[in-house]
């Protein structure tokens, strides 16, 4: 800890150095939906292919990129598996005392006031529940691994040989997403993650909002709509959560609707309990399953409750698909119902690098609803030199 909070330290001054220089502009005020057309947000990876925080260069790049395209919201990823890409006192802040190490300066402050110049809006890009495969994250070391999930056959996700189900069930069940994903039911996880988002919005105050992944239980393949079946495979039954479901419920334990709601609770506290720590000018977004009732059923993940609850402000629907007609059956679907008009449509712009003329296609497809916003999935196969990038037409005549 005094090793962090010396970096913490010198990072701070190097931030505060030059007085003399104009303070950074004010973020931009939402962009109204003009004549139907919606936000264009670009998804920014921390770690990928193109690593743009990591190059003052390429967040240059970044800017005119998305300022060519029409873009009006980025996505920046600042945590991920435990890491943060800012100073922390509970994340792993390897990632930003290496960014500050080789450029001898914090780059988020700059490009939060590049992006603001140019009218753009910046939020943090946020995976809650998911350490992928980092088991020796910090919060694991305060919390023990009664903060990973465990499945219905009592097996922690620790205990997964190469994160994936352990055999003999192996044999018919795969892990939809593998990795360390924590219990929001268990004792600490919410406040720890709270702590977490405390250091971003005390390291980065001028951002936008923030932008939620992975908030939600993991899926097993094939797909289970709730724990009442027999057969199947979820998660969340640590003998914490269930001594919770307990005490809470009067009720004794057992497998069912009470018990799905239980955990659907844990996963919609966490939500509330962090876009109640938001400076009130953020918005708050979740990047969700773009098919609600199994979201809703099978992940945990009561997204239109949230959007109903004021929870979050938007959500993006991660509609990735190389199907055309499932596309448009999924922006219909989106697009009505609870929450509609506050719903984004998540394109996955990385699936057709080898076909760019597909990715204007499915923008097209995705304006034919009139969503409240379209993003692209990822910025990094649209990066320079990208034939990808060159097809969109978003913002050319």
């Amino acid at each position: 800890l005094p090793m962090k909070a010396g970096i913490l330290a010198l990072a701070l001054l190097l931030w505060g150095c030059g007085d003399s220089s104009p303070p950074p502009a004010p973020a931009p005020t939402p962009p109204e939906q003009a004549a139907g057309k919606p936000r264009l947000g670009l998804w920014i990876l921390a770690e990928g292919t193109h690593r743009t925080l990591e190059d003052p260069a390429k967040v240059e790049r970044l800017i005119a990129d998305a300022v060519a395209l029409g873009a009006t919201d980025l996505f920046v990823q600042l945590y991920r598996a435990g890491r943060s890409w800012y100073p922390s006192e509970h994340a792993d802040d390897a990632p930003f005392r290496a960014m500050l190490s080789a450029q001898g300066a914090d780059p988020l402050p700059g490009l939060i006031e590049r992006a603001h110049a140019q009218g753009l809006r910046v939020h943090a890009w946020f995976n809650a529940l998911s350490l992928a495969g980092n088991r020796q994250a910090p919060l694991l070391a305060k919390l023990g691994r009664e903060a990973v999930l465990t499945d219905r056959a009592g097996r922690n996700l620790l205990d997964y040989p190469d994160l994936e189900v352990p055999p003999p069930d192996r044999q018919y069940l795969r892990m939809g997403t593998p990795g360390v994903w924590l219990d929001p039911a268990a004792a600490g996880v919410i406040e720890y993650l709270e702590a977490t988002l405390d250091d971003l919005v005390a390291a980065a105050p001028g951002l936008d909002g923030l932008h939620l992944d992975f908030i939600r239980h993991p899926l097993a393949l094939p797909i289970v709509p709730g724990s009442r079946f027999a057969v199947g495979l979820d998660f969340g039954y640590g003998e914490a959560a269930r001594a919770r479901f307990e005490r809470e419920s009067g009720e004794p334990f057992g497998r069912g609707a009470a018990w799905d709601a239980f955990r659907r609770e844990r996963v919609s506290e966490l939500v509330a309990r962090l876009k109640a720590r938001l400076p009130p000018d953020w918005e708050q977004s979740a990047a969700v399953l773009p098919w609600a009732e199994r979201a809703y059923q099978s992940a945990m993940q009561d997204w239109r409750g949230w959007i109903e609850q004021g929870s979050i402000d938007f959500a993006v629907a991660m509609a990735y698909t190389r199907d055309d007609a499932q596309l448009r059956y999924l922006a219909h679907g989106l697009r009505g119902g609870i929450g509609g008009d506050r719903v984004w449509l998540g394109l996955g712009t990385w699936l057709f690098v080898s076909e760019p003329a597909r990715v204007q296609e499915q923008i097209d497809l995705a304006l034919a609803v009139e969503p409240a916003g379209v993003v692209l999935f990822s910025y990094d196969a649209l990066a320079p030199e990208s034939a990808t990038r060159e097809a969109i037409r978003w913002n050319r005549p």
